[in-house]
C-alpha cells in the first residue's frame, strides 16, 4: 500500500509514515511505525480500522504510551494513537472521558465539579484508555473501583458497551487484553464530595509522588508488577541493582522500581536491563519479577 493511498482516503487524519515512536514514548524509545495516524473521534478510529482489516494491515493501538516500550524494530502496519480523542464531559455523578484523554486531566475535571474517587489517579500519566486497559492503579485504589463502563470497538469493527463485569478487572487486566478490543471512551461513576478536600487530597498524593519517583526523566513508569508478598523496589535494592547501567537506561537512583534513560538509550537498552533484573532477583529470591510495562513491536534487524 503506497503513502498516497491512505492519505487520499483519510484526508482529514494525520498519518505520518515511517514514524520513530520515540517521539512519543515517555522512554524516549522505540522503532518507527509504517503508518502512524492520529484519529480525532470514534467515526475516524472506525473507518481507520476498516481500512485496515481491508487491506490487511496489523492495527496495533497507543495512548499515551507511558507505560509502553516499543522495541526498536519497531511496529509493522497501522499504528493509531488517540491522544486527539479527549474530550471529557460530566452528568450528574458520572465522567466520562474519551480514551484518548490524560487521566490527571480526568481528576482535575472530576475535581472542578466536586466529585470524589479518581483521587488516586491524580499523577498517572498515561491516557484513560489506557488506565483502564491495565487496570491502573496508584496510592491503593484502581481504576476497576470507578469505572462502571467502556465503549470499545472490537477488531471486526463493531461498537460495544461493556460494564464492569464484562470488562472483568484484575490486577493490571483487563478483558480489553483478551480480546484486543480499542477502547473508545469510558464513564467513572463518582461520589459528591469537597472539592477542597479533594484537591489536598490530589496535592499530598502527587508531592508524594514527586519525592519518591524519577518524574525528571524519561521513563516507562513502574516496570515490574509487585510479586506477592515482596515489594520490587526493596527486592532490587537488596540485589545491589540499584544504579546499575546498562547502555544509555539506569535503574533509578531514586526509585528502584523504575528504569530511566539517562543517555539516549534505546528499547534494546531497556529490555536487556528488565531481562537481566529479572534473572538476578530470580536467581537471588527465586520470585519471578512480572512485567507492568506493555512490551510491543518487533525486535531490530
Amino acid at each position: 500500500m503506497m503513502m498516497e493511498e491512505i492519505t487520499a482516503a483519510f484526508p482529514a487524519i494525520e498519518i505520518l509514515r515511517n514514524e520513530p515512536l520515540a517521539h512519543y514514548t515517555h522512554t524516549k524509545t522505540g522503532g518507527p511505525a509504517d503508518y502512524l495516524a492520529f484519529p480525532t473521534n470514534v467515526q475516524e478510529t472506525k473507518s481507520l480500522l476498516a481500512y485496515a482489516n481491508q487491506e490487511n494491515l496489523p492495527v496495533t493501538v497507543v495512548g499515551n504510551a507511558s507505560n509502553l516500550i516499543v522495541r526498536d524494530g519497531g511496529i509493522r502496519g497501522l499504528v493509531m494513537i488517540l491522544t486527539k480523542m479527549a474530550n471529557i464531559t460530566v452528568t450528574d455523578n458520572t465522567v466520562t472521558a474519551e480514551a484518548g484523554a490524560a487521566m490527571i486531566k480526568t481528576t482535575q475535571v472530576a475535581q472542578a465539579h466536586a466529585l470524589t474517587g479518581t483521587e488516586f489517579a491524580a499523577g498517572i500519566p498515561g491516557s484513560v484508555g489506557g488506565a483502564v486497559f491495565m487496570n491502573a492503579g496508584a496510592y491503593g485504589g484502581e481504576i476497576s473501583e470507578v469505572v462502571t463502563a467502556a465503549e470499545i470497538l472490537t477488531p471486526e469493527g463493531e461498537i460495544r458497551t461493556l460494564n464492569a463485569q464484562e470488562l472483568d478487572f484484575g490486577y493490571r487486566h483487563s478483558s480489553v487484553q483478551d480480546y484486543h478490543d480499542i477502547i473508545l471512551t469510558a464513564t467513572f461513576t463518582l461520589k459528591p464530595g469537597d472539592g477542597a478536600a479533594i484537591q489536598a487530597m490530589m496535592d499530598d498524593l502527587n508531592a508524594r509522588r514527586a519525592a519518591k519517583q524519577p518524574l525528571d526523566l524519561p521513563s516507562c513508569g513502574s516496570v515490574f508488577k509487585r510479586p506477592t508478598g515482596h515489594y520490587t523496589g526493596q527486592l532490587i535494592q537488596e540485589a545491589g541493582l540499584q544504579g546499575l547501567k546498562w547502555g544509555g537506561a539506569q535503574v533509578s537512583t531514586k526509585h528502584a522500581g523504575f528504569i530511566v534513560n539517562i543517555d539516549h538509550a534505546t528499547a534494546t537498552d531497556y529490555l536487556e536491563l528488565i531481562h537481566h533484573i529479572q534473572e538476578v532477583i530470580w536467581k537471588e529470591d527465586q520470585v519471578h519479577l512480572e512485567t507492568e510495562v506493555r512490551i510491543i513491536g518487533e525486535e531490530p534487524k
